[in-house]
């Protein structure tokens, strides 16, 4: 089982609540946290979770997670409603990057994903999630990729690429059966002249032996 399937099986669904996204993340500048019992100072994985109640009326909260060594299960470490979100940084809108920064009524985190497209992935289904259940005033997304708030989720870019390449492969199959057709009719027109030559040829062989 992936760490994902994992942190939602332990951490949203006892709780009745359905992770949406999440991705694992680092911090960009250092925090001063003690010395922590299990062994390292900061040394253990740190998840940025997604996750929807069941329940009506939904609620969607953002949910720090943690796993620190020597343990194989994981734990909440902070969370907070949609609601409470201010300020998406995606820190680049001209390329693909793993850097992102969350603002928070009460916090501020500067992170880095494990890869520039599970970041880009996290903030496409968060910026979709907050037009869909914000409440109060959406939070601001900047510095994002046009390609992360455009409102064509992951799910609608596949479609978009299956289509499209149903549609090149139809145009190719067009255009064999336009060359096909070309193809037989000049055949015909081969065969065609090809009777003809022989009935003239008939005729000429008729007229010499008479």
């Amino acid at each position: 089982m992936s760490a994902k399937s994992a942190i939602n099986k332990e951490v949203f669904t006892p709780h009745d609540e359905k992770m949406l996204a999440a991705v694992q993340v680092k911090r960009r500048t250092k925090k001063k946290i003690p010395f922590l019992a299990t062994g390292g100072q900061g040394d253990y994985m740190t998840f940025i979770c997604l996750s929807v109640t069941n329940k009506k009326p939904s609620h969607v909260s953002i949910t720090k997670v943690k796993q620190f060594p020597g343990s194989s299960s994981f734990a909440k470490r902070s969370m907070w409603s949609i609601d409470q979100l201010k300020q998406v940084n995606g820190c680049d809108p001209n390329r693909d990057c793993p850097e992102f920064d969350l603002a928070f009524d009460n916090a501020f985190d500067q992170w880095v994903a494990g890869s520039a497209g599970e970041k880009c992935t996290f903030i496409q289904i968060l910026h979709h999630t907050c037009q869909r259940y914000s409440s109060q005033s959406k939070p601001e997304f900047v510095n994002c990729q046009s390609k992360l708030l455009g409102g064509n989720s992951i799910l609608h870019s596949a479609a978009d690429s299956v289509t499209s390449a149903v549609q090149k492969a139809s145009q190719a199959l067009n255009e064999r059966g336009e060359r096909l057709g070309r193809a037989e009719e000049k055949t015909g027109e081969m065969k065609n002249s090809a009777e003809q030559f022989s009935v003239t040829a008939h005729k000429l062989a008729m007229k010499h032996k008479c």
